[in-house]
């Protein structure tokens, strides 16, 4: 199955902590979406990183390869089903080709508000890692 990463996930080094078998396979897009920090997490000490409908905006990411126990692993770490929901999008590869993949979502009417430093680092490492910045 095809996760489409957007925030800490895209740190290789934290997925390959999270789920060891995960293959990063191409970066991808996201239309009509854009990235916005909410909520707070007493954990990271920062607001998080999730994506909202936002017509003509985009996300990028990066399209890992995992399994249905890697992803059960992910559900806990971003806290389905109370924090966010995983669902299902389509996202679309640097040759424009739609692919299908799931993300995952913050739940609830959480305010947006401000990354930590360090949050915002792994965030930075993992758009480096891809080729993304």
């Amino acid at each position: 199955m095809y996760y489409f990463a957007y925030g800490s996930n895209l740190s290789k080094t934290q997925m390959k902590e999270r789920c060891p078998g995960a293959k990063a396979l191409f970066t991808a897009t996201l239309p009509n979406y854009k990235l916005v920090f909410v909520g707070w997490s007493r954990e990271r000490r920062s607001a998080l990183a999730t994506i909202r409908p936002f017509r003509g905006e985009r996300v990028s990411g990066g399209v890992y390869e995992i399994t249905e126990a890697d992803a059960r692993v992910l559900d806990r770490f971003e806290g389905v089903p109370v924090g966010a929901a995983r669902v299902n999008v389509i996202v679309f590869d640097d040759s424009h080709r739609p692919i299908e993949a799931f993300t995952y979502i913050r739940t609830g009417q959480e305010a947006e508000g401000k990354p930590s430093e360090e949050y915002l680092r792994l965030i930075r490492e993992g758009y480096l890692d891809w080729g993304l910045i």
